[in-house]
């Protein structure tokens, strides 16, 4: 059986995937579900799955930001999303992101047995034609241990920076993970490529931009809710990340 986890914010449909189909019968077994995609983030810092069936819109965040970060993290899970019709476009793009196929909401039977079958051969295939384990040595054991112990270390930071993208500090995160601010700057850029303040940056801004989609608040209110004070500030941010301020943002999501 390989391993399912089903993330969608509306727990109904959560519960209707997970229990209300067959998934046994097409060799899938459904391990968890999670309202969002740092649910998904923080499941996978501790467990192992094949496979990710992901709403796109879902609040702290969305199914593309969690498809980007899986992908960035080069993730052999295989992705595929839900979407309406409003998020075609939206779904598509996301194939850029290695997301496997998107299936349109409501669900439809046929349609989650077609591609889930075909999610089980590729991953039938890739099962056989693995190359046989090579000899083991202590050496690599350890560097083993050592990768997956840094990877952690990176989730954690992360998901600390989702979770406080408003105040989240170098020394925030230092002290979530028990290590020297001044070593961890070092640490995030050689692991990430990135620098922690950009990342910082980069979450609050994807943060600006779900609030802007929501059409109901004005551009301070959206400024103070991603921790800046200064809405001059955020709007010189805003553009430099975006290309565009926010409301020129705001009209072309009308």
């Amino acid at each position: 059986m390989y391993k399912l986890l089903i993330a969608d914010d509306e727990l109904e449909i959560r519960n209707g995937l997970s229990h209300y189909f067959p998934w046994n019968e097409i060799g899938f077994e459904v391990v968890s579900q999670v309202s969002n995609g740092l649910e998904v983030i923080q499941y996978l810092s501790e467990h192992t799955v094949d496979v990710i069936l992901s709403d796109i819109r879902m609040p702290i965040m969305s199914g593309i930001d969690m498809a980007k970060e899986l992908y960035y993290q080069k993730s052999p899970i295989k992705i595929i999303f839900l979407s309406g019709y409003k998020e075609f476009e939206y779904a598509q793009a996301a194939l850029n992101f290695g997301v496997k196929n998107y299936i349109l909401k409501p669900t439809k039977y046929n349609e989650l047995v077609n591609v889930f079958t075909m999610i089980k051969g590729e991953l039938d295939q890739e099962k056989q034609s693995v190359s046989p384990m090579p000899f083991i040595t202590d050496r690599t054991v350890n560097q083993t241990e050592e990768t997956f112990e840094s990877d952690k270390i990176i989730v954690k930071i992360k998901n600390y920076v989702w979770e406080n993208f408003q105040d989240a500090t170098l020394e925030g995160a230092s002290q979530m993970v028990h290590m020297n601010p001044n070593y961890i700057s070092k640490y995030f850029k050689d692991k990430t490529g990135e620098n922690f303040s950009d990342f910082v940056v980069g979450v609050r801004m994807k943060k600006a931009a779900e609030l802007i989609k929501e059409m109901n608040h004005k551009i301070y209110e959206i400024s103070e809710a991603v921790g800046y004070s200064n809405s001059k500030n955020f709007t010189r941010t805003f553009r430099k990340y975006f290309g565009k301020s926010p409301r020129e943002f705001m009209k072309g999501s009308i």
